[in-house]
């Protein structure tokens, strides 16, 4: 008798705990489904706006969260009233063309601080490190002059080269590159193998999760240009997809087309949506290796 009610004990402890876990879990995933929401609403917000025809926008004293007659019109405009496809192009050139030349800068760098024994090397890095307290825009004025000082503004070179090395990234790499064991690089040094054939061939493969999330978040970092392409160039022939929407309000659609403008966006913002959701998992898994000592 004393045994069954032992158990009966036991199994009403049981489900009153795994009552509990199934309260937590709903609660959990309601906040997240909340906060879910919040997050996509304004990009359901802007698609549907760049959906409704001019007429139906301005016609909406209470914006409706639908629309029964969505248009294409608005997208074919964004494409008329400016040159949003060159804009396009040369976006893609600079995003490329500074992604790549970045990748050699910080992965040779990495190395040295990672594997290379040289003097002065921690006194160095150390020095980068503080670079990282500077704000950007506090190096925007010193950039610009030497750039215009080299005659390099309106050029892509002028765009591209402020913007070829990160330390935020140096740092990530040379994290992720020190994980590797040192018996590696030992072993290859004894058969003869060069720094450059060792960085090739096996500290970049092994290290290929960080190196994509660099890639990723350098992307929509060039991508999202605005402040320093707008300083250096003012020849729309170097214009980027962020200098675009500012030309789109100022001379392309009009002041009060929101919904084509809002169109321009979608057509700007799908490709890094597309790219991240393609590659969230690289991303998360080379941030979180990069960031992981032993």
């Amino acid at each position: 008798m004393k045994s069954m009610k032992n158990e009966a004990d036991r199994n009403i402890k049981k489900f009153s705990g795994g009552g509990r876990t199934v309260a937590v879990r709903v609660i959990t995933y309601a906040l997240l489904g909340v906060w879910a929401l919040i997050v996509l609403f304004p990009f359901y917000w802007m698609i549907l706006t760049s959906l409704k025809s001019y007429g139906a926008y301005n016609s909406e004293y209470i914006p409706k969260l639908y629309t029964l007659s969505p248009t294409l019109e608005n997208y074919a405009d964004a494409f008329t009233a400016v040159p949003l496809g060159r804009y396009l192009l040369n976006t893609l050139f600079f995003t490329v063309a500074t992604t790549a030349a970045m990748l050699v800068v910080i992965t040779l760098a990495a190395f040295a601080f990672a594997r290379l024994e040289f003097k002065g090397k921690n006194a160095a890095f150390v020095f980068f490190l503080s670079m990282m307290m500077i704000p950007n825009e506090l190096v925007i004025i010193t950039n610009y002059i030497t750039i215009t000082n080299l005659d390099l503004r309106n050029s892509f070179a002028g765009l591209i080269l402020p913007s070829v090395t990160s330390v935020f990234y140096l740092y990530l790499l040379k994290e992720n590159f020190e994980q590797i064991p040192d018996h590696l690089y030992y072993a290859a040094k004894v058969d003869g193998t060069s720094d450059l054939k060792y960085l090739l061939r096996v500290m970049i493969p092994i290290s290929r999760p960080t190196l994509v999330t660099v890639t990723i978040l350098k992307v929509i970092e060039c991508w999202n240009s605005y402040v320093w392409p707008r300083l250096i160039t003012d020849d729309p022939h170097y214009y980027l997809v962020s200098n675009g929407i500012q030309e789109i309000r100022e001379n392309g659609f009009g002041r009060e087309n929101i919904p084509a403008m809002m169109a321009a966006v979608v057509v700007i913002s799908v490709p890094l949506i597309v790219l991240f959701l393609i590659f969230r998992n690289k991303v998360m898994e080379g941030v979180s290796r990069g960031g992981t000592k032993g």
